[in-house]
């Protein structure tokens, strides 16, 4: 987070938002009742790249972060032994329609859309730790409005924070 995220109602889903588009140039963000679509991107990026922060260019366009249509289904800790430790929430949101992925270059080096299914069994993706877990805990859903309904449900967002462990073959990561 940085002071951009503030002001906004909700600092972590404003993050989100800033950093969804920041990577994968994905605007989650309104004008009243309307999403915003591929414009609204284009105009944020150009702002953004004349030197003002999101915040501003989203103040500009008049568009509100659509903070709403961000659902957290899980929290991850790091390890508390680890000297950089990281408290990251992970969020489920709807492509709005009108936009296209636009990894932003440094940030993300390749991309594809792929089932959980898929790119757990791939032997060509390498998935750190959490991504891998996360991906598991999302698998087994049969569609996407089942996985977003079970994540509204939720009353509290589990926090899951591994620990390691020295086994025989050196230190590992366990959950409970």
């Amino acid at each position: 987070m940085h002071g951009d995220d503030m002001g906004w109602g909700d600092e972590i889903r404003m993050a989100a938002t800033r950093e969804t588009f920041e990577e994968v140039g994905v605007l989650l963000a309104r004008r009243g009742e309307r999403m915003a679509g591929a414009a609204e991107c284009d105009a944020v990026r150009s702002i953004v790249e004349g030197g003002k922060t999101f915040g501003e260019a989203l103040r500009e366009l008049r568009l509100e972060p659509a903070l709403d249509h961000l659902v957290m289904f899980a929290r991850w800790v790091t390890p508390a032994m680890l000297r950089r430790r990281y408290d990251a929430r992970f969020f489920l949101a709807r492509m709005p329609e009108d936009q296209a992925v636009r990894p932003q270059e440094g940030e993300v080096t390749d991309w594809l859309w792929i089932t959980p299914e898929r790119a757990l069994a791939s032997p060509d993706l390498t998935l750190v730790y959490a991504t891998r877990a996360v991906l598991e805990s999302v698998a087994s859903e049969p569609d996407a409005a089942e996985l977003f309904s079970r994540a509204t449900r939720l009353t509290e967002v589990p926090i899951v924070e591994p620990r390691m462990v020295q086994t025989e073959n050196g230190w590992e990561i366990a959950r409970d």
